[in-house]
């Protein structure tokens, strides 16, 4: 069982920086793929980032390379999400998930996920 809780979500300009964090609880959280996705209000669930256990592996949406960066601290159980250049269209309800077994874009593939934690980038 892994429990997650995001925070670091906010109201930000155009252009501004956010870093969301995921802190997860249990000490198999090495073990862990993680991934970040998001979900803006009448809109579906999206894929925003995704990174291995071990750190050495990640993916991304083509709608956030090059501005965001996803990272994690096994030594501190938790998963980052650095959010450079924000735009408008970024605004969303962002959720970190763990899976076990799986790396990759889909969501109904990871078996945990946390709350979420709101970002909104006015324009």
């Amino acid at each position: 069982q892994v429990q997650l809780v995001e925070s670091g979500g906010g109201l930000v300009q155009a252009g501004g920086s956010l870093r969301l964090s995921c802190a997860a609880s249990g000490r198999t959280f090495s073990s862990y793929n993680m991934g970040w996705f998001r979900q803006a209000p009448g809109k579906e669930r999206d894929f925003v980032a995704a990174i291995s256990w071990s750190g050495g592996s990640t993916y991304y949406a083509d709608s956030v390379k090059g501005r965001f960066t996803i990272s994690r601290d096994n030594a501190k159980n938790t998963v980052y999400l650095q959010m450079n250049s924000l735009k408008p269209e970024d605004t969303a309800v962002y959720y970190c998930a763990a899976s076990w077994d799986y790396h990759g874009s889909a969501g109904s593939p990871y078996d945990y996920w946390g709350q979420g934690t709101q970002v909104t980038v006015s324009s």
